[in-house]
């Protein structure tokens, strides 16, 4: 249980970091975004392959 709360923690800090330092996330390119009239789509494509890869070696190296 203590290793999931660093490892959830970390991932906050990094987060905040990245906001913080003016990272675009969730605005990278190959992010789809749909306007038609008053409704908006967005899909965050590319957002999800990088926090996907991110997530899963952070994971890979904790567990070791």
């Amino acid at each position: 249980m203590g290793k999931a709360l660093v490892l959830v923690g970390l991932g906050i800090v990094a987060i905040g970091l990245a906001l913080m330092a003016g990272f675009p996330i969730g605005r990278l390119p190959g992010d789809f975004v749909v306007r038609r009239g008053s409704f908006t789509f967005y899909f965050p494509l590319v957002t999800s392959i990088v926090l996907s890869l991110v997530l899963t070696l952070l994971i890979t190296f904790f567990r070791r």
